[in-house]
């Protein structure tokens, strides 16, 4: 039933993971069906018995088979996409962006506080290089605000010593950061500076809480940061749409 395939250059239990991840994606192996035997899977697939059962032992840590003894192992779940899909297409709207802001509520407020615990002094100086990088943009490049902003958090990820934290914000970039939809929402130059100022005293009280090794204040100013921003777009879009709405 599972046919062979050329090795790539990765490490022989990951390609074995990745390839069955595919074919219970494609239908090929089905939830509720029992996995081939391991001698089978060896044999069709060009990998020794070994890599079969650590690749086996891989999909159980990530819940997608489960082995009953002296029965078999047997596909409970489906693999997730392979890529995420939170690209620029997906997210068009307010509602989208406030529900990315939402997720990062989730996803970075325990990274911060994590971030506090785990950091190293070359870690925090990375993310205070982005902080001043953030209030001190070079008005030759525009977008270095933005990145600036987004390097701070992504710096506060990597800090976490949680490398999926990392990834995952990597992979959305600087979509993550609202400023773009906030500069397009504000009418006044002392609106757009006053929203500034804010942000990064926001930032600061982030940074000084990483930097001070306090999970808990970290953990705070992360969330008061977030659910700030949530509240700034909301208000300033609707003010935009119309003054009489606005909070």
């Amino acid at each position: 039933m599972i046919e062979g395939h050329p090795q790539q250059p990765k490490r022989r239990a990951e390609i074995l993971v990745a390839r069955l991840s595919q074919y219970i994606r494609d239908g090929v192996l089905k939830r509720g069906e029992k996995l081939p035997p391991e001698v089978e899977i060896a044999s069709n697939e060009g990998f020794s018995r070994s890599v079969v059962r650590e690749a086996i032992l891989r999909l159980q840590a990530a819940g997608l088979v489960e082995t009953r003894r002296s029965v078999g192992t047997f596909i409970i779940d489906m693999p997730p996409p392979q890529e995420l899909r939170l690209g620029p297409e997906s997210i068009t709207t307010l509602e989208e962006v406030l529900h990315l802001l939402e997720l990062r509520i989730s996803l970075e407020v325990d990274t911060a506080a994590m971030a506090a615990r785990n950091r190293t002094d070359g870690e925090l100086a990375d993310i205070q290089q982005a902080l001043q990088a953030m209030k001190e943009p070079d008005p030759r490049k525009p977008g270095i605000a933005i990145h600036a902003d987004f390097q701070f958090h992504l710096r506060i990820a990597r800090a976490s010593g949680n490398r999926y934290m990392f990834d995952i914000m990597k992979h959305l970039g600087t979509k993550l950061i609202p400023r773009t939809q906030m500069n397009s929402a504000y009418v006044s130059n002392e609106d757009r500076l006053t929203y500034l100022e804010q942000v990064h005293h926001e930032h600061d009280s982030i940074f000084g809480a990483i930097a001070m090794q306090s999970p808990e204040s970290a953990r705070a100013a992360m969330y008061l940061h977030l659910n700030n921003s949530r509240e700034r777009l909301r208000r300033a879009h609707m003010a935009k749409l119309s003054p009489y709405h606005a909070e």
